[in-house]
């Protein structure tokens, strides 16, 4: 299993008044996942444990060198329309999209959160990988309500525990 904390170091992703900079809130959510799949039994990696900046090519190879491990990849999105809320969940290869669904089904069941999907995307995270890959977009920093939850570290618990499951789900329909 392989967690990314997306963004870090000089690229702070997305960064707002309501829920601050992306890079803080995704290393935080990765760290709570990481903690919840190894209590599950998991053998974990995380591509960054710090606010520095790895490049997407080395997360991509420190993926790849993981046998038959499961990547995912946390982030918070942006909207220049502060209406747009909700998490979505992308994949690009056939064997990825069962647990973007899991995934997204657990945030979805989270109180405030919409669905915007499981989607494909061309992202090279994705794209690079040699093994099951999904991006997850936990909710937009720029609209003022979900920002806000997102900012909160009660909410960013649900988040990860809601991620973890979606993993734990998939790992248990697999036996």
């Amino acid at each position: 299993m392989v967690v990314d904390a997306g963004h870090g170091g000089h690229d702070s992703g997305a960064t707002t008044r309501y829920g601050g900079k992306e890079k803080v809130l995704a290393l935080d959510v990765a760290q709570r996942v990481d903690a919840k799949l190894r209590a599950a039994g998991f053998k974990t990696v995380m591509t960054r444990k710090g606010d520095y900046f790895v490049e997407l090519n080395k997360r991509v190879r420190i993926s790849n060198m993981q046998m038959n491990a499961i990547f995912v990849s946390i982030h918070f999105n942006y909207s220049p329309k502060r209406s747009v809320s909700g998490a979505e969940v992308y994949y690009i290869s056939s064997v990825s999209k069962s647990i973007a669904r899991n995934i997204l089904n657990q945030l979805d069941a989270l109180p405030g959160t919409a669905s915007r999907g499981v989607r494909t995307a061309n992202f090279r995270v994705l794209k690079k990988n040699q093994f099951p890959a999904v991006l997850v977009e936990c909710g937009y920093l720029t609209n003022p309500g979900e920002g806000g939850r997102c900012a909160s570290e009660s909410y960013r618990e649900m988040l990860a525990s809601a991620i973890a499951r979606g993993v734990i789900i998939q790992r248990h329909g697999n036996r």
